[in-house]
């Protein structure tokens, strides 16, 4: 094979590759590799490939080819090498040593492939994680927000951003955020609406992105906001609302380019997650703002402090405390205190811990902090936290001066929190209660109209002369049928909307879906949807929670009914089936023909808060795939062949035994 041959197929390898002797003198550089930092064979081979490598790598590099050169043995680097725009991208730098047959090296092969991506892809997970360690550790809003900003430059590249809040009005903003913008831009105080304020107060106001793809041609805020931007070189702007999860916009994200451009889907997503982020940071932000001011209150209203002082000689056990600390333990201020004291109130099942805590620190002779429990007489149960530093006392022996604060409140909170948690799949049931509206009053109605109209023919026959007591018999029996008939839509509405338990029983699939059409046919009547069935009538029994196995079809249902809201051109049919899933379980599929979803988004449907809907909340499919995956089953989406999509899920069958 000739050398033409060979250059060709070194070329066509994708990736930078290069050669060089055993000294490290290259001679050798592939098409790829030239098209890729500008430079000719040539300018590389003299030395130029010097000036491809990132400043800040340079040195790792040129140690690292020297240790494999006094090696002999391959290896791997990472480093950045700059493209022939300027751009330096992430590569990942391997070589291997050719060798004659005795064993001595020849040359140096090498290649350098592109990771760039994979790189920016950690560095976007880690910044996030980084982002969200911060919001939950309580830093500061403001320092959230200007990291949440650096982050994004970092990753974009070539952009400068800025995060701006809204005041408790929702009409001005007050707090603006953005390490690269000028303050003279970021000025608080700009009022929301749509007149000269720029495109941050339109997306505050019309709760919708607004793109500025130039500038300087901009037809929009031409008086006050353009002149202004131009004046600090800032010739786009793309800002997009930032939501609570209550639908309410508290800011904007704005994304401020030096020259014309407009967003890319890689851009697009970016500034998703990024608002997302910063909603939370803010959302948390007030929470432990309102929290702080309650605890204020609380604390004010109830005792002047929330923690108490103490000391403790270690060497004669005394005890000193301030007066908070004889609050917190219920104890008069008269009575001496003692370590023996201080255990009677002791929770009984944290008596061991505690005591081993004490006998620890008076060995070790080292600061300490710890959480038990008060129990009083009327058996309520206090949380304390304590905090010890150990410290030579006035006669030089060992003393610990410390805090003990009543952390119940925070104790009950948690356990509230968590409560709250646990509670989201009805809070997703109650949801659908508003767009179920129509038929329910429908359901109510109709039974209750015919108790009213039996009930009025029956007092007609019972006045008559004679009374037709037949005819009022057979009204009362239509009465006490119609009876039941409410009845039992409203034991239904109960067990789907109400706040129980979870429950599993033998689940008829075909019933349950029939329950779940009867509330909501008039409701997809009214959206102008023909809802049919197709239901298997050899279907088994599955095991699980009757209610939340209803609450997985309604949530599919309404969706697709959503679906179909926009579609004019064709009729809005929806199609529920139910078959034998293999010999051991059951599927159910709710089939649309609406305006269908794009194959590269199935996965994300079903993450919590993605949504594609303006109005919703992102859990409803979460939680629905959640309760099936807790019943042993499967949920998923798939794109139809023609129009729209189909939702199903999949159980097994009662006593299938499937793990």
């Amino acid at each position: 094979m000739g050398s033409t041959e060979v250059s060709r197929i070194v070329d066509a390898i994708p990736g930078l590759a290069w050669s060089c002797d055993p000294d490290g003198n290259f001679d050798y550089f592939n098409q790829r590799w030239c098209e890729y930092s500008g430079m000719s064979m040539a300018d590389a081979c003299e030395g130029g490939w010097r000036d491809a490598i990132h400043p800040d790598d340079f040195e790792q590099v040129f140690q690292w080819g020297r240790e494999r050169r006094r090696t002999g043995q391959a290896g791997e680097v990472e480093a950045r090498l700059r493209r022939s725009d300027g751009e330096f991208r992430w590569f990942v730098i391997s070589t291997e040593p050719q060798r004659e047959d005795a064993g001595t090296r020849v040359r140096w092969f090498g290649q350098q492939t592109d990771i760039d991506d994979r790189k920016r892809a950690e560095a976007i997970l880690a910044g996030q994680k980084r982002l969200l360690e911060m919001v939950a550790g309580g830093c500061s809003l403001t320092v959230v927000l200007e990291e949440l900003c650096a982050l994004f430059e970092d990753t974009a590249r070539g952009c400068h951003c800025s995060v701006s809040l809204l005041d408790p009005t929702g009409t001005r903003f007050q707090v603006c955020a953005g390490v690269s913008i000028p303050a003279s831009f970021r000025v608080p105080g700009r009022l929301v609406g749509t007149g000269e304020q720029g495109p941050c107060a339109l997306a505050a106001y019309t709760k919708e992105q607004v793109i500025s793809t130039d500038v300087a041609t901009e037809t929009r805020w031409q008086i006050a906001w353009c002149p202004l931007a131009l004046a600090h070189g800032l010739r786009a702007c793309w800002s997009t609302p930032i939501s609570s999860r209550g639908g309410r916009v508290i800011g904007t994200f704005a994304v401020y380019l030096d020259e014309p451009s407009a967003p890319t889907p890689f851009h697009q997503d970016l500034i998703a997650q990024f608002t997302h982020i910063a909603g939370i940071a803010n959302e948390r932000a007030q929470n432990e703002a309102a929290l702080r001011r309650s605890e204020a209150f609380l604390a004010e209203a109830q005792y002047l402090s929330s923690t108490g002082s103490f000391s403790w000689k270690v060497t004669t056990d005394e005890v000193s405390w301030s007066e908070e600390v004889y609050r917190i333990y219920g104890f008069r201020e008269i009575v001496p205190v003692t370590m023996k004291l201080a255990l009677s109130r002791t929770h009984p099942e944290d008596i061991a811990q505690v005591s081993e805590l004490m006998d620890r620190a008076r060995r070790e002779r080292r600061d300490f902090q710890f959480e038990y429990r008060l129990q009083f007489r009327d058996a309520s149960v206090k949380y304390l936290h304590v905090v010890g530093r150990a410290t030579p006392s006035e006669e030089g022996q060992l003393e610990y001066i410390g805090a003990i604060q009543d952390v119940t409140e925070r104790r009950r909170s948690e356990e509230a929190l968590g409560k709250v948690r646990s509670e989201l799949a009805h809070v997703t049931r109650v949801t659908s209660l508003g767009a179920l509206t129509a038929s329910i009053a429908h359901e109510v109605n109709q039974p209750l109209a015919g108790i009213i109209t039996n009930a009025n023919t029956c007092l007609r026959m019972l006045a008559a002369e004679p009374p037709n007591i037949e005819g009022a018999f057979e009204t009362a029996r239509r009465t006490i049928r119609d009876g039941n008939r409410a009845s039992d839509v409203i034991i239904r509405l109960r067990q789907l909307f109400a706040k129980t338990d979870g429950s599993t029983d033998s689940v008829d699939l075909n019933e349950a879906t029939r329950e779940v059409i009867a509330l909501s046919q008039s409701e997809l009547q009214r959206s102008g949807v023909i809802l049919r069935t197709d239901l298997a009538d050899d279907l088994p029994l599955v095991t699980g929670d009757r209610v939340q196995l209803q609450q997985v079809i309604l949530n599919l249902l309404l969706n697709a009914s959503d679906a179909m809201i926009e579609i004019d051109c064709r009729p809005r049919q929806l199609l529920v089936t139910t078959r034998r899933n293999g010999d051991d379980g059951v599927r159910l599929s709710v089939r649309d023909l609406g305006v269908g979803i794009n194959p590269e988004e199935v996965n994300k449907l079903f993450d919590a808060f993605y949504t594609t809907k303006s109005t919703g909340m992102g859990i409803g499919l979460s939680v629905s795939r959640s309760i099936i995956e807790s019943h042993r089953g499967h949920l998923w989406a798939a794109a139809n062949d023609g129009p729209g999509a189909t939702f199903s899920f999949s159980l097994p069958a009662a006593g299938s035994g499937t793990r």
